[in-house]
């Protein structure tokens, strides 16, 4: 009898039924988006790299108040560039000197210097571990080997990140249960970890394959993939699920401000671009006034997260003016083709097209 096309290894190591992962979507993600994703059969993810430790805890909580089913926690394994810790009041008043005529733009007053206080990984790890939580996925390399032996011991499934056929070669020897190939398309930041990202850029077409033959455990695809065709040809090249971030992000249940949404729905994100502007490290978002003016030669980009956290001072006052040329819009290469504004409508289209399109 032959299997369907939802009977993949994906599915049976996370306990689901739709080899079909929400992109954990960095500080866009939202309790009732992970829990309406898992709910509907797929894996919903919550990206919580940002977060201190008593707040994931509190996130955990809810989201298991929303949902039965199995959902993953995303961190980052770099929490930080090189020089995070010891940049000053000189650069941080260098790179403002290029954001302030934006921010005198929206009215808000312009910030000033503070120090850096970092948020430790491996406490953040600890709470994932100590609450069991489904699924822990993360970009940026691999966990120590005790995190993924305790995290094994505990049940606890591991998906890692790769951008490349090398670094998923890395995270299976460490122990990873489960790769995401994540090609260039996709929106969002780059994970690499072996080689620059701008060293990194390969694409889905080209990357899950080449991923497939590297490594024995099973390849989710990303970057690119926004409807069942996505699907279909992921399938088509060996990998065994889909992570899809940009048509999730569009539904209402997403963290992302309504101006957000609507630039992804309305039918002309299609030009993105990569920048190092909105957070120090390689992302891809839509071209607006802001991408721009970040790429231009000569602006100073803090190390990460600094540079990230010195956006926010355009970003809240730019959603008050409801001016989207000067929001960091994530969404891969995709966007054009998301249409649906609700996960339950998303997924219903994804799957019924899937079925048809895709024959194991």
């Amino acid at each position: 009898m032959a299997k369907e096309w939802n009977e993949t290894r994906v599915a049976t190591a996370v306990g689901i039924r739709y080899p079909i992962i929400q992109g954990p979507l960095g500080g866009f993600s939202s309790q009732a988006l992970t829990a309406a994703v898992s709910n509907f059969g797929g894996l919903g993810s919550f990206g919580a790299h940002g977060l201190e430790p008593e707040a994931i805890k509190d996130v955990i909580g809810e989201i298991r108040s929303l949902t039965p089913k199995p959902f993953a926690m995303n961190l980052w394994v770099s929490m930080e560039d090189e020089g995070a810790t010891t940049s000053d009041a000189a650069a941080f008043n260098l790179a403002l000197s290029h954001l302030a005529p934006h921010i005198e733009k929206v009215g808000d007053n312009q910030p000033s210097f503070s120090g850096y206080k970092p948020i430790r990984f491996e406490d953040q790890v600890r709470v994932l571990l100590d609450a069991k939580v489904p699924v822990f996925s993360f970009i940026y390399g691999a966990p120590q080997r005790e995190i993924l032996d305790e995290a094994s011991r505990q049940g606890i499934v591991t998906i890692g990140t790769a951008t490349t056929p090398d670094e998923a070669a890395v995270l299976e020897q460490e122990g990873v249960n489960l790769v995401v190939a994540s090609g260039f398309e996709a929106g969002g930041h780059r994970g690499s970890f072996l080689r620059p990202s701008e060293d990194s850029l390969t694409g889905t077409i080209s990357l899950v394959p080449q991923t497939v033959d590297a490594v024995s455990i099973p390849v989710i695809a990303a970057g690119g993939i926004a409807d069942a065709r996505g699907i279909a040809a992921a399938f088509a090249l060996g990998a065994e699920g889909v992570q899809m971030g940009t048509v999730f992000l569009a539904c209402e249940e997403s963290g992302a401000h309504p101006l957000h949404r609507e630039a992804i729905l309305n039918g002309r994100a299609g030009h993105t671009a990569l920048t190092r502007g909105f957070t120090g490290r390689l992302a891809r978002g839509i071209h607006n006034e802001l991408l721009d003016w970040m790429n231009q030669p000569g602006a100073e980009i803090l190390p990460y997260p600094l540079q990230r956290s010195l956006m926010r001072h355009l970003a809240m006052p730019a959603r008050q003016a409801e001016n989207a040329q000067l929001l960091a819009l994530w969404a891969g290469q995709s966007a054009n083709l998301a249409k649906c504004s609700s996960v339950d409508e998303l997924l219903n289209s994804l799957v019924r097209d899937a079925a048809k399109r895709t024959h194991c």
